[in-house]
């Protein structure tokens, strides 16, 4: 960006003259002198309300495939059958919310949850990248392409960069940490996905991903297409024995900490040498990156976290033995440690089209695969942080990239297809009300009637909460300032305690 010489005179905005007189250069990146001005006035007034900062953490729980409204908690009983399905509501903690009655325990703790059924947007793919994104658009190609220069920083990301500029420097512990394996690696069928990188922060600001050591204990024939395959799913279940560890830090046999030590101090004698490097920006980006990547290899604290073998069996049970409910186990260990934001994804496994992506089987998968251990992993982790004295002060998010279609149709087992016009998440600590329902839909859960929340709103109020002004900027690999989220987003007070 074009930096402007001279005195640095504040105005009664906040802004500076030298502010006011970059946005020539501003423009470039889409922003105006108008835009600029209205983002300091919402920034003055936003960053003042008591709930700014109320989170010191925060869990998000991203189900990847996108759960239908329908089956979880925007029910519609008086539809007709090719609305409403086979399943059946019950009465939850919350007086006047109904949940699928394949959600037992979530029923008993709903009234210390927020639900949020107004959620739209106008983008019904598998859109992790704009759910969890400040990027204003989306399309399949930068969905499919994780390197796409058009994608903007995941959250965890951008929240990293943030206190990394407070703290003036990384933290030697992990701050940033994604469950249960890198994102979309354990299926077949095609590439990566876009969604959970640092895009234009750069590699250092990823998520530092965890590996899953563990079996299913149930085999599940997937399909997709001509592809059939029977897996061993630990989503189902998985063995008693399962822990996580850091992606790429487990140290190779034959590699002791001595050899390690040594390495690493030729290491220090290779840059020694090259101290004019290390005096540039890349250079301290490597040199620290380094240290960081060394600390994680020795440090005994995080790998104790990340062991669930370490809790009690009554605990465990709480979560349910599966994959989802112990790597949300493993994140409530990572918060106590010392980290500040842990995702956990349901991501594929096996094949894609997996997780909650039903367009076929859809009932068979609900029931079998997808509920009932959603169920124990979210009461549990609630009730868990609560009996610890942490939900208070820790944001727990539940979202997607969309939802279902409200007419099922006529695949094999039934089916929902994609639908973004109207869908609903889940929220509860750190600040967020206790025992709410924000917006509504029609009779068939299929547009949204009052309150609408674009997925941008949310991640507003998720920054809100963690104490991170939403109407910053954040600056790409050239200097430019981009705004962290589309012009128009906002807090959704509604939901706010």
């Amino acid at each position: 960006m074009l930096r402007v010489l001279g005195s640095e005179k504040r105005l009664c905005t906040g802004l500076t003259r030298r502010d006011l007189l970059e946005v020539g250069g501003a423009s470039l990146a889409g922003l105006s002198l108008e835009h600029l001005l209205a983002a300091e006035q919402v920034r003055s007034s936003t960053t003042t309300w008591e709930s700014f900062g109320r989170a010191q953490r925060c869990i998000v729980l991203f189900l990847y495939g996108s759960p239908s409204q329908l089956e979880t908690v925007d029910m519609k009983p008086a539809a007709p059958v090719e609305v409403r399905g086979t399943m059946q509501p019950i009465p939850s903690s919350l007086p006047g919310l109904e949940v699928c009655e394949h959600l037992p325990n979530m029923a008993r703790i709903m009234d210390r949850v927020t639900v949020v059924r107004s959620l739209h947007h106008e983008y019904p793919i598998h859109g992790v990248a704009f759910a969890m994104t400040g990027t204003p658009v989306i399309d399949v190609n930068m969905e499919l392409s994780p390197n796409d220069p058009r994608h903007h920083p995941y959250f965890g990301s951008a929240v990293e960069y943030f206190d990394r500029q407070r703290r003036g420097g990384a933290s030697p512990f992990p701050q940033n940490v994604a469950l249960p394996f890198p994102f979309s690696s354990q299926r077949t069928g095609e590439v990566h996905r876009a969604g959970p990188y640092a895009a234009f922060l750069g590699t250092m600001y990823n998520p530092i991903w965890t590996e899953f050591d563990g079996k299913g204990t149930r085999a599940i024939h997937k399909t997709l297409g001509a592809n059939k395959l029977d897996v061993w799913d630990p989503y189902v279940g998985c063995t008693p024995d399962s822990y996580f560890r850091l992606a790429s830090t487990a140290l190779p046999a034959e590699l002791t900490l001595d050899r390690l030590n040594r390495r690493k101090s030729l290491l220090e004698q290779l840059n020694a040498a090259r101290r004019e490097f290390d005096r540039s920006d890349r250079g301290r980006t490597l040199s620290e990156f380094q240290q960081l990547a060394y600390s994680l290899l020795q440090s005994s604290q995080v790998a104790e976290a990340l062991d669930v073998r370490k809790e009690s069996a009554a605990t465990r049970e709480l979560y349910g033995h599966t994959l989802f409910g112990q790597a949300c186990l493993a994140a409530r260990r990572m918060l106590e440690a010392g980290t500040r934001l842990v995702s956990v994804f349901w991501d594929e496994y096996g094949l894609a089209g997996d997780a909650w992506d039903t367009h076929w089987n859809h009932f068979p998968r609900m029931t079998e695969q997808l509920l009932p251990p959603f169920d124990k992993a979210f009461s549990g982790l609630i009730l868990d942080l609560e009996q610890r004295g942490l939900l208070d002060d820790t944001l727990v998010v539940c979202v997607s990239e969309h939802g279902r279609t409200p007419k099922l149709n006529s695949a094999q087992g039934g089916g929902r297809d994609h639908w973004s016009q109207a869908y609903s998440a889940l929220f509860a600590g750190g600040g967020v009300a206790r025992g709410r329902v924000v917006g509504a839909t029609d009779r068939q859960a299929g547009e949204v009637t009052s309150n609408p929340v674009s997925p941008k709103d949310i991640l507003a109020t998720m920054y809100h909460l963690l104490g991170i002004d939403p109407h910053q900027f954040l600056p790409d690999r050239t200097g430019r300032r981009i705004p962290l989220l589309p012009d128009g987003s906002r807090v959704v007070t509604e939901m706010l305690a």
